[in-house]
């Protein structure tokens, strides 16, 4: 399983450096983003890939319940307070975890633990394929015909062995739906790891005639992948 995105919301700053510092304590974390500010939090979730959020409830910018509202079930939530009164309606929005500041870091590892075991589920409940909207129908489309994925302005392009499906999607919804065998290699592209077929450290090539670059940013954490 990859390491977990993580980002960090809250109004305190000492809370803010305590979580962060939790975060990198975890092996299968990986701390990506934190903040003070959740107006600063949503907008690195608009540009940037991120999985789960230990954000505060009572903030006076935004509150964190009012934040999961905006979001949505994009990413998942653990919630942190210093009221113990607000963890009903915490739960009552589905998330991870709650937790009750001032926060241990043996209570944290065991939030971290949970949160482990949803994503493992998460992963192992997809399935073999999913369903897309193309063309105004709904298509099925097996996870293993997939070669790639590109991104085209607000559209994606789910190439497969025999057919083309332009979707109105973005490449970050559609990783969250996609088995471990598929990697993003460049902001423009995800790839089915099963059909490389040959690579050096600018392109992969899928099928002995689509060449596809890894980009920069992607790079480090693609080969690690290809490792593993």
């Amino acid at each position: 399983m990859k390491r977990i995105k993580c980002i960090v919301v809250d109004d305190e700053p000492l809370a803010v450096s305590l979580l962060g510092s939790y975060v990198e304590k975890i092996p299968f974390f990986e701390l990506v983003f934190s903040t003070e500010n959740p107006i600063e939090a949503m907008e690195f979730i608009q540009n940037n890939e991120a999985d789960l959020i230990f954000l505060d409830i009572q903030m006076p910018e935004l509150t964190g319940i009012n934040f999961m509202k905006i979001v949505g079930n994009k990413l998942k939530y653990i919630l942190t307070t210093a009221y113990a009164e607000y963890a009903m309606e915490g739960y009552e929005h589905n998330v991870v975890d709650y937790l009750l500041k001032p926060i241990s870091f043996a209570r944290f590892e065991k939030s971290a633990l949970k949160a482990q075991e949803r994503f493992a589920v998460s992963q192992d409940s997809l399935g073999s394929y999913f369903f897309v909207k193309s063309s105004g129908q709904q298509h099925k489309v097996n996870f293993n015909e997939i070669l790639f994925i590109e991104s085209i302005k607000d559209y994606v392009n789910i190439k497969t062995e025999n057919q083309e499906y332009i979707v109105l999607e973005t490449l970050k919804s559609l990783e969250n739906q996609l088995p471990e065998n598929f990697a993003r290699v460049h902001k423009s592209f995800i790839i089915n790891i099963d059909k490389i077929e040959k690579m050096d450290v600018k392109n992969v090539s899928i099928n002995s005639e689509i060449e596809i670059p890894i980009g920069e940013t992607y790079k480090s954490e693609f080969f690690l992948k290809i490792k593993k």
